[in-house]
């Protein structure tokens, strides 16, 4: 029985992720906060990001058969991410359960308030952002045709990607509903390459993640393989599902659903940290 819910959770896990470019972490961490309060916050982490490494390269197969992914900013956004996971995984076992909970549920309850006032985007092609201010403009065409003109500033992009890298092993959130906001609203990438390139993302960085555990022997437990394998079963065809979902239901209407879930587990990881 346990299983077949594990499996479940993955689906949804996969589906809603991806459908965001967000990984899942950020609906698994709480889940496994409420249902499973046994496990340390190291622990907690290293389940989360395997199966975020798991949705983010199953996802990033899709997204790449639909063309959106920025491949020149992608690479260079998930090299520095890259020392920021490390350090990540190496700090996260020094944090307390109790401030662990905390510093998570005030993290759920921010990124709700931050969901429920995100303006309404089109998700269509984008005209390339005034001025350029000299910087490079990018041209990419996905395999519908659809052509999407922007510019970004590279060094914000590389700084928002270190403290991504850093956070994401850290809370093990997976770091897109981060990473995706900042890239659309801060970057002015297009929804739809942002969405795609920042899973892209997120697959090199959670893989290096999940590499830095292994060395450490977090992944030794036999249950903790157990409940990574029947997520991962679930997670895989989710993160199809939601990719091929991205294009055809609005982003702003499933953004507002997370952020009402975020609030109400925002809330119970609170109610529990408090007593």
């Amino acid at each position: 029985m346990e299983s077949a819910i594990l499996i479940l959770a993955g689906f949804i896990i996969g589906t809603c992720g991806t459908l965001i470019g967000a990984g899942g972490g950020f609906i698994l961490v709480p889940l496994l906060l409420i249902f499973y309060p046994q496990l340390g916050p190291e622990l907690t982490t290293a389940i989360s990001i395997a199966v975020v490494a798991l949705n983010a390269i199953s996802g990033t197969i899709a997204y790449a058969r639909s063309g959106r992914i920025d491949y020149s900013a992608g690479l260079v956004f998930a090299a520095y991410t890259i020392p920021g996971s490390i350090l990540g995984v190496i700090t996260v076992k020094y944090i307390p359960k109790e401030l662990f909970n905390i510093v998570f549920g005030i993290l759920l309850l921010t990124l709700a308030v931050y969901l429920f006032l995100k303006n309404k985007k089109n998700i269509g092609g984008m005209v390339m952002p005034s001025p350029t201010n000299g910087r490079r403009q990018h041209v990419l065409i996905d395999n519908e045709g659809i052509t999407y003109r922007y510019c970004y500033n590279s060094i914000y992009g590389n700084i928002i990607s270190v403290v991504v890298g850093y956070i994401s092993p850290l809370l093990g959130i997976g770091g897109g509903i981060i990473h995706v906001p900042a890239m659309v609203n801060w970057l002015k990438f297009p929804v739809r390459i942002a969405t795609a390139t920042s899973h892209f993302i997120l697959a090199v960085m959670a893989t290096v993640s999940v590499i830095t555990h292994t060395f450490q022997g977090t992944y030794k437990s036999p249950e903790t393989v157990h409940m990574i394998l029947f997520l991962a079963i679930g997670v895989v065809p989710g993160a199809q599902l939601g990719a091929m979902l991205s294009h055809k239901i609005k982003s702003h209407v499933i953004l507002q659903v997370l952020a009402g879930c975020l609030v109400i587990v925002g809330i119970r990881i609170l109610m529990c940290s408090i007593k």
